[in-house]
């Protein structure tokens, strides 16, 4: 299937995303204005009041993507332009984050075609890093200042536990167990990075926002997803554990 996709496409699809990727951080980074941070009181299709940067970054992608197929966004929900491609945007994930001035936050982007992921693409928009993996090509990493390769393999001491506040029952034999972990607050780049932590653990609602590009990006890595979890590990006896203590935990 993928192989009867023009090179054409591919090649600039891949651009198109890095394209709008550096758009959107340089804007953050040196033309953000207070209205920005203003509530637009527009409740975008995630169900929360969209902040007005999340509306801008949305139309950002959508300029630089809607020629490539229908486009599944937080903000705006499904525009069909009767396309076999859907492209899945989180324009600004870890928004809480962006508003409150910690500096983990980033975008997302997957590419269908019909059911199946075939390209995913994360970038952490606070650092300019750029994780992504399309077409069955090997996996990139990227920096939006410096356009260099980063080859980082690093000692992984603690892992990543998203809303981690709302289980504190699970918090607590992962701290019997000697598990270390952080919670940072946006899901998609935490799943997308997942190869420079011990593991990641993503609980709750798990929307198509915040896991498609992640889980294609991460899919040579051990991944277990359930209806209530979503955990990643390049070691699978931590997964396992993991997996056992929220079996025994869950509420």
């Amino acid at each position: 299937m993928i192989e009867n996709i023009a090179e054409a496409y591919k090649e600039d699809f891949i651009s198109s995303v890095i394209n709008a990727n550096k758009e959107l951080y340089k804007y953050i980074h040196f033309n953000l204005k207070q209205t920005d941070l203003e509530y637009s009181n527009i409740i975008g299709y995630g169900g929360d009041n969209s902040l007005n940067i999340d509306l801008y970054a949305e139309n950002i992608f959508i300029k630089y993507l809607k020629k490539f197929g229908n486009i599944y966004s937080e903000e705006c929900g499904f525009l069909d332009y009767k396309s076999d491609f859907t492209i899945i945007i989180d324009p600004l994930d870890g928004s809480d984050n962006f508003y409150s001035g910690l500096e983990y936050y980033g975008s997302s982007v997957a590419l269908k075609y019909r059911d199946k992921i075939i390209a995913g693409f994360v970038c952490n928009l606070a650092t300019g890093s750029l994780i992504y993996k399309a077409f069955n090509y090997e996996l990139n990493e990227i920096n939006l200042d410096k356009k260099n390769i980063i080859n980082s393999e690093k000692l992984n001491k603690f892992g990543i536990f998203e809303r981690a506040y709302k289980y504190p029952k699970i918090t607590y034999k992962l701290y019997k167990n000697h598990i270390k972990y952080r919670s940072l607050g946006a899901a998609a780049v935490s799943l997308a990075f997942a190869k420079n932590y011990d593991f990641v653990l993503f609980m709750g609602d798990i929307r198509e926002f915040d896991i498609a590009a992640s889980l294609y990006i991460c899919n040579e890595q051990n991944i277990y997803k359930s209806k209530h979890f979503l955990l990643i590990s390049k070691n699978i006896q931590k997964v396992e554990l993991i997996k056992e203590i929220i079996k025994n935990n869950r509420l």
